[in-house]
Parts: C-alpha cells; sequence; structure tokens
C-alpha cells in the first residue's frame, strides 16, 4: 500500500503528464488524475504561491485527499516581469498556447526588444501540497533565459517554442527532448525539489 496519495490538480492534460513523470519515481507515492467532476478553480490569487495553493487546496478539499498543483509565470525583463501569473491567459480567457504565442512575440516587437540581449525572460513554477489536516508543503523552480524572435520546435506546450533555457546550446524547450525539457526545466526543478521533500516524508 503507499504511504501517500496525491491527487494532481492540474486539468492541464499536458502538465498532468509532467507532474507524474517526476512525482511518479517517489518511492511509496500514488498519484491519481484529477476526478473530472471537480469544476475548475478560479485563479484569482496575485502570487504564483496563491495561485497553487488554491488549486492545491480545493482538490484536497474536494476528494478528501492530499493534492498537488503548481502555478507557472512567465517573466519578461522587457515587458517589466509581464505576464507573470497571467501567463496562461495573456492574449485573454481562452486563449490558445498559439494566441500566447503570438501576444508575446507581438508585445515585444512593439516595445522594441529586437536584440536578444533585450529579450531576457525566466520561468518560474510554484510546486503545493495541499494536506487534509491543513498542512502545506511547497518549493520553486526557476530558469533564465531567452525569448526566441520566432516559433521553433513541436515539442512541449505553452511558451516552450519561443523560450530558449541558458546553457543549452540555444534550443527552445519545444526543440529538446522531454527528458531534456525535465531536466533543466523550472517545472522539473521545483517537482524534483519537491520529490526529495515527499521521498523523505514517505521513508
Amino acid at each position: 500500500m503507499p504511504e501517500l496519495t496525491l491527487v494532481i490538480a492540474s486539468a492541464n492534460v499536458d502538465k498532468a503528464a509532467e507532474i507524474a513523470a517526476i512525482l511518479g519515481a517517489v518511492p511509496g507515492l500514488a498519484l491519481v488524475q484529477r476526478p473530472p467532476d471537480v469544476p475548475d478553480v478560479e485563479e484569482t490569487g496575485d502570487t504564483l504561491e496563491a495561485n497553487a495553493r488554491l488549486k492545491a487546496r480545493a482538490l484536497c478539499d474536494a476528494t478528501g485527499l492530499a493534492a498537488v498543483a503548481d502555478d507557472t509565470g512567465l517573466e519578461v525583463d522587457a515587458l517589466d516581469g509581464a505576464p507573470g501569473v497571467y501567463s496562461a491567459r495573456f492574449a485573454g480567457e481562452g486563449a490558445s498556447y498559439a494566441d500566447n504565442v503570438a501576444k508575446m512575440l507581438a508585445e515585444l516587437d512593439r516595445v522594441g526588444a529586437q536584440d536578444l540581449a533585450a529579450r531576457r525572460a525566466r520561468f518560474r513554477s510554484v510546486a503545493f501540497v495541499a494536506y487534509p489536516d491543513g498542512t502545506e508543503l511547497w518549493v520553486e523552480g526557476a530558469v533564465d533565459g531567452t525569448i526566441t524572435t520566432g516559433a521553433r520546435g513541436t515539442g512541449g506546450f505553452g511558451y516552450d517554442p519561443i523560450f530558449a533555457p541558458d546553457g543549452f546550446d540555444g534550443r527552445t524547450f519545444a526543440e529538446m527532448t522531454s527528458d531534456e525539457k525535465h531536466a533543466v526545466s523550472h517545472r522539473g526543478r521545483a517537482f524534483r525539489a519537491l520529490a526529495d521533500r515527499l521521498a523523505g516524508a514517505t521513508r
């Protein structure tokens, strides 16, 4: 029997798959998918931590099980840290990945950030666990990089086709294999740190 069962709070199948790929190796940990009848959680927080807490606590309350959630933001220097907590809806509510990518490229053109040195950015992820007894655990992962001048690659999701992490030969996340991306990505770093904490708790 598992020592800890976690519900993956994310309704985003791409995120859920990345989370499962990293946490699935934790001994004594069982993961279950978000029940389809649980309604979407409104992300009203003004920080990544607040939004991750809202999602994890909602799923914990709905299922009676510990729940894991994350919130991720892309912070672009030339846009004064935007879109940040609004990254998933940068181009509006219900925006597609392609919509958000197109708006990001257009916004950088609008502010005159043509040179790669002017297109610095970072991804930050907060991974959050809410337990039924009210206990909470969270960690953060981040990666610095550059917004490319056009989309490249077919892998990943979200802003992956236009984010080239530092120290990785200039390729975007979308041009990497899943294993390569997980090794350096913000979400990979956050959830590996979380995995270490959970592994200690389940020993």
